[in-house]
This record gives structure tokens, C-alpha cells and sequence, in this order.
């Protein structure tokens, strides 16, 4: 995958978005090689918003961007869809404010790119390659990332509920990894926080639809997990769409504990101040043949 990569036609889908609730129509379309990712607001004259760490903007319950008043929200799902499947270069229209959220998970935008296939350009792909340990810790928060000869996650995630619980998982998702292992995970809620999402303007097209949502006992969604640790798996997820946004596809080892969206941003900003932590390079990253160890100083009991 040394060079980069766009669609090689144009798909499209509908949906709703999650917090808003309203009706989306989403296209993808190729872009010029050194395009990186773009959306375009059909509905205010093809707005166009860089994917970007410049242009992010909340952090809360979701990534969403914003460039001179103008708001796109709910992007990690399909950032992380695109870089999981090696997409460098695409437009994004939407003809509203939020993504579509589909069925919580990245797989039905998985299905999409693997519709329009994948086109080679004549670019080579540049990878930024960490020279540097950068360690960013809040309370009992803590997001990594480490020099390594690939990509790589180790994430942990701990909550008090009898599903969840501690999970942990490494993983160095290739594109048919991503697809199989991290795509399908969905997002998750509580069901004794809806009401004050709701009064927050949050969540109004939630639904069992999109959403694994749990009561204090058990998970509500007839059909019930797709994964066991699915929750640890969507935050990786998660992880992948927001560090989409440095520009560059990273090769290193990221470690998580407890992090999300704000201190995924919070990593993605620092290495783009810090820039003596990372060197760009056209060095396809070494496949990794062996499970990703843990750093010791993140390992948790239990996780």
C-alpha cells in the first residue's frame, strides 16, 4: 500500500444521524491524489470542510468539525471506515449537519467503500513514523503513542457494569483485520443517561437500531453483542477515525486507558505541535506477526 489510494466510483447512502435524528443522504466520491479526506455541505453551496485536527470542534459523545460557523458532526464512524480500508483521498457530501449513523458500527460504511473499490494513484502514500514516546495522562485517563516499525493500539477501558466490566484488546488492524475485527462494533449507551442526552439536545434518532444500550443489568438489544469486549473494540473505532484527522496514516504504538474522544483529539494535536516526536516518511510500515505487547506503565490489574 505504498501508494495512495482513492474509490473507484461513486456510492452513496441514507440515513439518520444519531444526535440530530434527521434524514441524510451521503455520497462518496474519488478525489485527486494528496486530497486527503473532505466534506462537502450540499445543502450550503458545497461547503467545503478539510478532515483535519485544525477544524475539530466537540469532542463530546462525538467528533465533529467546524470551519467558519459551518458544523459536520458524527465523523469518527466513516473516518474510521476510510482509514481502516487504506482510503487516502475522498469527498464526502452530506446534505445536512450530521453523519448518517447507520447501525452504530462502521461496517455498513465498510460495505460502501468495498462497493466503489479502491483505485491506486500515482502518489506514494507518506506515513508519519513516531520517533518519540508521547504520554498524555488526566486523572485516571491516559492516552500513548510509541516508536514502532508499524501501527498498532492497545486499548483498555474499564466501567462499572456487570456486561463491561474491564476489557482490553491489541490489535494492528490491515485492512481485512479492520474489517472483520473493529468495523462491526457498535456504539453504546446507558440507558438510565438517555433522558439527560436528551434534554441536552443529544441522541434523538437513537434508537436499538443504531445504539447497544444497557440497563443496570444487561444489554436491551434483542439480538445482544456481536463481540464479547465489543465496547473496548468500538472505542478502537473510534480511536482510528479520530487520529484519521492528524493527515497522515501513523506508524507506531498508540496505548489507551480509559481515553476517548477528547484525549484521542488531545493526542492528535500535541504530535502536530510536537513535531520533533514524528518524521514523515514513504517507508511502508513491517507487518506485525506477533500479538502487541502492553507498555508496563498502562497495564491495569484486571484489563
Amino acid at each position: 500500500m505504498g501508494q495512495q489510494h482513492t474509490l473507484a466510483s461513486e456510492v452513496s447512502l441514507s440515513g439518520i444521524g444519531l444526535h440530530t435524528g434527521v434524514t441524510v443522504n451521503l455520497r462518496l466520491l474519488p478525489a485527486r491524489a494528496n486530497t486527503g479526506v473532505v466534506f462537502k455541505r450540499t445543502d450550503l453551496d458545497g461547503y467545503v470542510i478539510e478532515a483535519r485536527s485544525r477544524h475539530v470542534a466537540r469532542v463530546s459523545y462525538a467528533t465533529s468539525l467546524m470551519k467558519k460557523g459551518v458544523l459536520i458532526s458524527t465523523t469518527e464512524h466513516l473516518l474510521s471506515a476510510l482509514a481502516g480500508m487504506g482510503i487516502d483521498n475522498a469527498v464526502v457530501e452530506i446534505d445536512n449537519l450530521e453523519l448518517p449513523i447507520m447501525d452504530g458500527s462502521a461496517l455498513p460504511f465498510v460495505k460502501l467503500i468495498r462497493q466503489a473499490g479502491l483505485r491506486p494513484q500515482r502518489a506514494r502514500r507518506y506515513y508519519a513514523k513516531i520517533t518519540k514516546p508521547l504520554e498524555l495522562v488526566d486523572g485516571a485517563k491516559k492516552v500513548a503513542v510509541y516508536p514502532a516499525e508499524s501501527f498498532s493500539v492497545s486499548y483498555s477501558i474499564t466501567f462499572p457494569h456487570p456486561v463491561i466490566g474491564a476489557q482490553s484488546l491489541d490489535i494492528a488492524p490491515s485492512a481485512a483485520a479492520y474489517a472483520h475485527e473493529v468495523a462491526p462494533a457498535r456504539t453504546f449507551g446507558f440507558l438510565a443517561e438517555v433522558e439527560m442526552l436528551l434534554k441536552n439536545g443529544l441522541v434523538k434518532g437513537g434508537s436499538l437500531e443504531n445504539v447497544v444500550v444497557l440497563d443496570p443489568e444487561k444489554v436491551v438489544n434483542p439480538e445482544g453483542l456481536r463481540f464479547p469486549d465489543e465496547f473496548c473494540r468500538h472505542k478502537i473505532l473510534d480511536l482510528m477515525g479520530d487520529i484519521s484527522l492528524f493527515g497522515y496514516p501513523l506508524v507506531g504504538h498508540i496505548v489507551a486507558e480509559r481515553a476517548g474522544h477528547a484525549m484521542h483529539a488531545q493526542l492528535v494535536a500535541e504530535l502536530l505541535r510536537q513535531k520533533n516526536r514524528w518524521t514523515l516518511t514513504t517507508t511502508e510500515p513491517v507487518p506485525l506477526s506477533s500479538p502487541v505487547p502492553v507498555h508496563a506503565e498502562f497495564a491495569t490489574a484486571g484489563a
